[in-house]
């Protein structure tokens, strides 16, 4: 099957060339963060409903596609990304499992149901809102990076009210937020049940944490053993090139 490549996209591969992924330097491009937390949470596999918020280019619901038979919502603001996402899930004949909608996270639950899913995910922009002038600079970067059209509090709140009761919503985040992410959690029904840590080498400060949460649950977190992404020769850990290894090619 053909794609229509875009300005400088390109298109790469993902599960050893099982699927491929639309991708952009200048637009966006999935990292690691998005690629953890696709291997971090937990997954229906025979059947189930799946939202992905804020999902870029779409990388997550494809990475999920081949952990569960369920359907996978995508949900992204920016238009453009939207499109790459739509034409990578058709390129890989995937529209029967994967459907991508354009829009506010913040209108989710009404386009899309309130208390009907099995999971959600997200991979939400870092950090503060930023000014007119850096928007400026690369858009569709500063959108995603920033939070410009959703805050932390909106990513929870969502993900609580399109939730079923037992359903869990799985986060990637900087480990700064770690306590507003929890209390967030417990406000909004989300009781937080796993948490992993991730730290760019061993003897550094974490840069990353997995956080799960399910809805209604009972007080139990389990705190998982540490994930380190590089070895001393800077090359990555077994850990990090086991998740790689069934995903990227």
């Amino acid at each position: 099957m053909t794609v229509e490549l875009r300005e400088d996209e390109r298109l790469d591969y993902l599960f050893n060339e099982e699927l491929r992924i639309i991708q952009s330097p200048s637009v966006f491009s999935f990292s690691l963060d998005a690629v953890l937390l696709a291997h971090f949470v937990y997954m229906p596999i025979q059947k189930g409903e799946i939202v992905d918020l804020c999902t870029g280019n779409g990388v997550i619901p494809l990475l999920l596609s081949r952990r569960t038979k369920g359907t996978i919502i995508g949900m992204e603001i920016q238009e453009r990304l939207c499109d790459m996402a739509r034409r990578s899930v058709r390129y890989n004949g995937l529209e029967d499992r994967i459907r991508i909608i354009h829009g506010d996270i913040k209108e989710a639950p009404s386009r899309i149901g309130y208390s009907r899913y099995d999971v959600v995910t997200c991979n939400p922009p870092y950090f503060p809102m930023v000014g007119k002038d850096e928007l400026s600079k690369n858009e569709h970067m500063a959108i995603a990076r920033h939070e410009t059209y959703c805050t932390l509090e909106d990513v929870v709140r969502i993900s609580s009210q399109l939730l079923k009761q037992g359903g869990k919503a799985a986060f990637v985040h900087r480990p700064g937020r770690l306590l507003d992410l929890v209390t967030l959690m417990r406000q909004y029904r989300l009781e937080p049940k796993r948490l992993r840590f991730v730290y760019p080498k061993a003897g550094k400060e974490a840069n990353m944490i997995l956080i799960e949460g399910t809805k209604d649950a009972s007080p139990d977190v389990k705190v998982l053993p540490p994930l380190v992404v590089y070895g001393e020769d800077n090359e990555y850990t077994e850990e990090i090139k086991g998740i790689l290894s069934g995903i990227i090619s």
